[in-house]
């Protein structure tokens, strides 16, 4: 157990986790180079398939469902929801360009709200401000909206922008990295040490993922699920995994937490929707 702590220590401090007064860019560079380092044989561009990215077995069978992709009708349903006029008669083309094209532009910070904006919270304000009811967050309509949404944005680069010189952005910045190196739970884990140090090893039958592309398959048909489903549910059930409680959907500690990591991938490719097990 001792060596185990060690080598995750020496994890956090390769990848940045432990150098707290790091700015955002050399945090990436170290994060970026880190898994690059430890997967040399997998082309940078491909960490944007998770796991199937230095899973040989898994990838061949990824391959073969995406001939006929299980999330194929949760796009279907949200093209549906975007194309059908609310009751006021504007539609959520008229929040949100190109037709829904917009994935890449999310998360982004705010200046003036001071807070970080994600692609379904504005789902659901574009709704509000019409006067639809919210929708739920982890599943269901909304991540159909988002699987739309980020099918038609497919191919985008991931181009997260963290101003150096406003301090509350970079304070949110500073947290989402805290929360992603902080141990929790009765478990006492840390997202970093499943996908850090720990990525690529297996843990029962299945082997753990890079964090590096991690948020660029978003919404996620999950076969454990039955049902595709948002960022912030896989983050609820990690937290869950450890034993640890969980935070609200689309509250602060999450959205921060999807700001830290989609910046680490900055440079990849959105391609969600995906499937993964």
């Amino acid at each position: 157990m001792r060596m185990f702590l060690v080598a995750l220590a020496a994890t956090a401090m390769a990848i940045g986790g432990l150098a707290t007064h790091a700015d955002p860019e050399t945090d990436r560079i170290a994060f970026q180079k880190y898994y690059t380092t430890k997967f040399p044989s997998v082309p940078r561009d491909d960490f944007q398939n998770g796991i199937y990215s230095i899973d040989k077995v898994s990838r061949e069978e990824w391959m073969e469902i995406e001939e006929f992709p299980p999330y194929e009708l949760a796009i279907d349903a949200g093209r549906d929801q975007f194309e059908t006029p609310f009751a006021n008669g504007k539609s959520y083309s008229d929040c949100f360009e190109n037709d829904g094209a917009v994935r890449g532009q999310y998360p982004y910070w705010d200046a003036e709200r001071k807070e970080v904006i994600t692609l379904e919270l504005a789902i659901n304000e574009c709704r509000e401000a019409n006067g639809e009811k919210p929708l739920k967050y982890q599943k269901g309509k909304i991540a159909e909206l988002s699987a739309y949404m980020s099918f038609m944005s497919r191919g985008q680069k991931v181009n997260v922008v963290i101003p150096t010189d406003d301090p509350d952005a970079l304070a949110a910045y500073a947290r989402g990295k805290e929360f992603y190196y902080r141990k929790r739970g009765q478990l006492n884990f840390a997202c970093i040490d499943c996908h850090g140090s720990g990525s690529g090893n297996r843990v029962r039958s299945e082997m753990l993922s890079p964090a590096y592309g991690h948020p660029t398959g978003w919404p996620v048909y999950r076969s454990k699920w039955g049902a595709i489903g948002t960022i912030h549910r896989r983050f609820g059930g990690c937290n869950r995994q450890v034993r640890a409680a969980s935070f609200k959907p689309q509250g602060r500690e999450y959205r921060e937490l999807e700001f830290f990591l989609t910046y680490m991938s900055n440079g990849l490719e959105f391609n969600g929707p995906s499937a993964r097990r």
